[in-house]
């Protein structure tokens, strides 16, 4: 079923081809009118095509009018300029109602099927300590990126890559086997730029109740097994967390596995007519294409950088199948975008199957100072501490309220506040309020037609309801988890307003409580379908 914004964008369409010009659905944009008295939606369309058409927006709008299908409609009025108000039979705006109940959870996902297959890779995080903040925030938005992606009917997998091939893991390998030496008794020190979480103390403690003090003597099994152990420690706690954090993945990829199938080898094949040496080192001329300068490959000493690896990543996974990727990245890798988008098109790939979200920064506040080491730990807050502390619904929640571009400053004390300065307390007790009115209303009669509803407030609730599908859609295609935080905090308000106006349990009138029953269920599945989304939990009571 059409909701009343396509159906008007239709009728719309419609008339124009009447008069001989034919438009691009999306460019009709639909908007609700801010006053009452100007209608219940209005549109612009006139005034956008009066260089088509040479003619005033006002004679378009006029012809537009006498050309258009008034089904659902009441009455149609040009104003100003030649704004079109639209004015909508009540029957038009309740029939949202019955279709939300009938769809229940699947309210808001699209029918439509994309082709194509999309990669969303996200945290990425070295395999060598806790989860920090930056993490986290790719974490959420890459989460709900997914989850957009997937409502509106696309076919999306998470990937997760291990980077455990680089000095990183060595490092680990190094400072696991010097705790696993100290706890035989060994004066060793850890090595520079070794790792000191306690884990690897309880780690070392419980190889040595397995395999005693087999592993001592320094060879390349002894250390293999160092960094194999090490690095499944590690990442396994970071699964722990992120699961915690309602984050999962499809497909975790390994380095190591892309570099000992000679897949590196192969790229550095492939990559030969773009390849040249200057002093011991081989460039790639990624300048030929969109990069500001051309970048390195293999440093003077033989050794790789980072870029030859993920180019040979980004190609398996276009040989998976995927037809677009999209990387998570924090926003220190901006440079990275050109080099590899360039990679993949020397390797015959179409430029824009490569995409990056960059993600910004995070900064903690407390009592209106910035708020940066964990008491605990002395290090910086994790991601793991920060949910201890305000609860995993207002960290995914805070941290996808903003574009993924621009900075987020975490307020601690608001994530705390139980009242409606707390945008997630606002609107979770939306949801618990509208729970709590369908409770005490068992046994009661629900209409799900709405024919009696007639207060602006409920007409108001009904278009917030209706947008829904819209918002989803909209912000699955921009890759704006942003957009529905909003959508939901503007639902939100238009609950409490409902339920301040509008008496909803009267026993002297029970056809009226029915209808407004039905409304108040419609609401909650929808507010609910919206949390979900971004991964919020929706209690019932509060």
């Amino acid at each position: 079923m059409l909701d009343v914004e396509s159906k008007l964008k239709l009728a719309i369409k419609d008339s124009l081809s009447k008069l001989g010009c034919d438009v691009d659905l999306n460019t009709i944009v639909i908007e609700h009118s801010k006053d009452k008295a100007h209608g219940d939606y209005a549109t612009t369309v006139a005034m956008q095509m009066a260089r088509v058409l040479h003619k005033s927006p006002r004679d378009i709008a006029n012809e537009i009018i006498n050309n258009i299908s008034k089904d659902g409609i009441d009455k149609i009025e040009i104003a100003g300029p030649g704004f079109i108000n639209f004015f909508m039979n009540s029957n038009s705006l309740t029939a949202v109602i019955k279709t939300i109940v009938d769809q229940g959870d699947d309210y808001g996902n699209s029918k439509e099927k994309h082709e194509g297959k999309i990669n969303v890779e996200f945290v990425s995080a070295n395999p060598t300590g806790d989860l920090h903040l930056g993490h986290a925030r790719g974490a959420a938005i890459g989460d709900v990126i997914c989850r957009l992606y997937k409502k509106a009917g696309y076919d999306v997998t998470r990937e997760y890559y291990v980077n455990d091939a680089g000095n990183q893991i060595h490092n680990l390998a190094l400072s696991l086997k010097a705790r696993y030496l100290q706890a035989l008794g060994q004066n060793v020190e850890l090595p520079e730029n070794g790792y000191h979480g306690g884990d690897l103390i309880n780690l070392a403690k419980d190889i040595i109740a397995d395999k005693g003090d087999s592993l001592i003597e320094d060879n390349e099994a002894n250390y293999n097994f160092f960094r194999e152990v090490g690095t499944k420690l590690e990442l396994d706690k970071i699964i722990r967390d992120l699961t915690d954090f309602r984050v999962e993945f499809d497909i975790f990829s390994s380095e190591l596995a892309i570099r000992n199938a000679g897949k590196v080898e192969y790229i550095l094949d492939k990559l030969k007519p773009w390849i040249y040496f200057d002093q011991g080192a081989t460039f790639l001329k990624t300048t030929s294409f969109s990069d500001d300068k051309d970048r390195v490959l293999i440093k003077s000493d033989g050794a790789y950088t980072y870029l030859l690896p993920d180019i040979a990543y980004h190609k398996d996974k276009l040989d998976r199948g995927f037809t677009t990727l999209i990387d998570c990245l924090g926003a220190d890798h901006h440079g990275y975008i050109e080099r590899m988008r360039s990679s993949l098109v020397m390797l015959g790939y179409p430029g824009d199957c490569f995409n990056v979200e960059l993600i910004q920064m995070v900064r903690l506040f407390k009592d209106g100072k910035e708020f940066k080491m964990s008491k605990r730990t002395g290090n910086a807050v994790s991601m793991k501490e920060l949910c201890e502390e305000v609860g995993v619904d207002a960290v995914r929640y805070f941290f996808v309220s903003r574009a993924a571009s621009g900075h987020l400053d975490f307020d601690l004390d608001l994530a705390h506040k139980m009242d409606s300065t707390n945008p997630v307390y606002y609107a979770q007790y939306a949801h618990a309020r509208l729970c709590t009115v369908l409770e005490k209303a068992k046994g009661m009669r629900i209409d799900f037609d709405g024919s009696l509803l007639n207060n602006e407030k409920e007409f108001s609730l009904l278009k917030v309801l209706a947008d829904f599908p819209k918002e989803i859609t909209q912000a699955a295609e921009a890759r704006a988890p942003f957009k529905i935080t909003n959508y939901i905090q503007k639902l939100a308000t238009s609950i409490h307003e409902f339920y301040s106006e509008c008496r909803v349990l009267d026993d002297a009138n029970v056809d009226l409580t029915a209808s407004r029953l039905g409304l108040c269920k419609a609401a909650q599945i929808v507010l609910k379908n919206a949390l979900d989304t971004i991964g919020v939990n929706a209690p019932e009571k509060m």
